[in-house]
């Protein structure tokens, strides 16, 4: 890619951008949130045409007017959130679109044995019959490799492969890159994540405001180094905050059952409390009931059994456990999914901005919104969170996803609560607002808020909690303070192979 310029409307995404991609070479490009990444690979995918500048694949200029002409030169992508048709069958996805003729029947054989191939070459086995909608995450990756493979593709981008992945999905995905790559395809990896960076890659783009700002070979940098050319400054790689002191409970949790949409158990007799200055971390592999817990303590999942006791009042009965009075008590949540619970994406930004608390009156007045204080109150946000663009009129599909989950942030902390449920409180975040988001969160516990942290990142909890709860087929098998806590240790509780003696 030599020279690429791109803008929408006053937003300069990417700025004479030149990048030179090897074959057989996996190419890592990492960046803070809005540093022009995304951009960048939707115009080699032909998502986007560049203002300015050239494409050369094998040598020869390419106009890519669409993602067809981009496969048809021999370039893929899987994308961060995934584009599978649900119902579907592995089998069925991969051929949609290149089905091969009127009948599908002859198509359909003809892709299951390339399907089986490609999982044996790759490492990339899954049941073709499966239907998505029953598959976990990892193996919705592994079906969006499939698609593109099927079609052909020998440069192979991924965006952000590891956000939604648990540590031992995401060191399988890095054996199926290095498989790759033995076979003589190329990888563009997009990630945030400098120990992913360090671990697979073999060559590393900075971009910065839109900008290249560096291609190194990754053996000659470190992870302090990528960080500051991220950001334009040195960046703290782990979290300074001193003992906590917690003080009286603000949550407590007994004995509580929880179950799914099909009446499956999935919390299991849990107990624990959270205290007024503590941030108290669940690890766990994701699966494990963590979800089920969070949403049933934020009063959007109904409890089957148990109490929930608010500042030593139960709170168990339906009512006073819904969403919004909860909000009204102290409690603010800060979902694992920011698309399919935290936001609606076609809103303005600034609108998405108050959801949940767009009945107040400082918003609602008897026939409209006051849009004068929606505005005062996203201004505010954008400049106490940093959120880039700051135009709130931009729809929310329009900001990153860093950027996203900071407008919820922003959202829920906005109201000082005396307990914040947050999960997965850096998914798809820069190293920059990794940063930032973890000393807001220190700063809250040290205000005498209560946190209760969900993470599949062992490595953000050990970084962030003072006291960590590990679950394990929906029970807590494990209730660890920070200074006595181990990385073996929680990784063989979170396996269910060992308990804290």
């Amino acid at each position: 890619m030599r020279g690429i310029d791109k803008w929408f409307g006053a937003v300069h995404a990417n700025r004479d951008v030149s990048l030179v991609v090897r074959a057989g070479t996996i190419h890592g490009i990492v960046g803070e949130n809005g540093a022009g990444k995304s951009t960048l690979m939707g115009i080699l995918y032909g998502y986007y045409r560049p203002d300015r500048g050239e494409i050369l694949v094998r040598g020869r200029p390419a106009v890519f007017r669409s993602a067809q002409d981009a496969l048809a030169a021999g370039i893929g992508m899987v994308h961060q959130h995934f584009m599978l048709v649900e119902p579907f069958t592995v089998l069925e996805n991969v051929v949609l679109g290149v089905e091969g003729g009127f009948r599908l029947g002859g198509g359909l054989a003809r892709a299951r044995a390339e399907l089986e191939r490609l999982g044996r070459e790759y490492h990339l086995e899954v049941d073709p019959d499966a239907r998505v909608a029953d598959l976990g995450v990892g193996q919705r990756q592994r079906v969006e490799i499939l698609k593109a493979l099927y079609r052909g593709a020998d440069l192979l981008i991924l965006d952000e492969p590891t956000a939604v992945l648990t540590p031992p999905e995401a060191d399988h995905l890095f054996e199926i890159l290095r498989a790759l790559r033995r076979q003589g395809k190329t990888v563009l990896l997009i990630t945030h994540k400098l120990r992913e960076i360090r671990e697979v890659t073999d060559v590393v783009t900075v971009m910065r405001q839109g900008r290249v700002v560096a291609t190194l070979p990754t053996a000659e940098t470190t992870a302090e180094r990528l960080a500051e050319l991220m950001v334009g400054r040195s960046v703290a790689l782990r979290v300074d905050k001193t003992p906590s002191r917690p003080g009286e409970p603000v949550l407590e949790v007994e004995d509580l059952v929880v179950e799914d949409g099909w009446g499956v158990r999935r919390v299991k007799g849990v107990s624990f409390a959270v205290r007024r200055g503590e941030i108290v971390g669940v690890a766990g592999v994701a699966g494990n009931g963590q979800s089920e817990l969070l949403e049933a303590l934020a009063g959007i999942r109904p409890v089957t059994s148990g109490q929930i006791h608010w500042k030593a009042r139960e709170l168990t009965d339906a009512a006073p456990r819904s969403p919004r009075r909860w909000r009204q008590l102290g409690l603010s949540h800060v979902p694992e999914d920011r698309h399919r619970m935290g936001l609606v994406i076609p809103f303005a930004g600034r609108e998405s901005a108050i959801l949940g608390y767009h009945g107040d009156a400082t918003y609602n007045g008897p026939i409209r919104l006051h849009r004068g204080a929606v505005a005062a109150s996203w201004d505010r946000q954008v400049a106490e969170f940093d959120i880039r663009p700051g135009d709130g009129l931009l729809p929310t599909s329009a900001f990153s996803g860093g950027n996203q989950q900071k407008i919820v942030l922003a959202r829920e902390l906005d109201r000082n609560p005396d307990l914040l449920l947050i999960g997965q409180p850096t998914r798809g975040v820069d190293i920059g607002a990794i940063e930032f988001i973890h000393r807001r969160l220190v700063a809250l516990r040290d205000a005498g808020k209560a946190l209760l942290v969900v993470s599949v990142e062992l490595d953000e909890i050990l970084a962030l909690a003072d006291r960590i709860l590990v679950m394990h087929d929906g029970r807590i098998v494990g209730d660890v303070p920070r200074a006595s806590a181990s990385e073996r240790e929680l990784g063989l509780m979170m396996a269910g192979v060992s308990e804290p003696s």
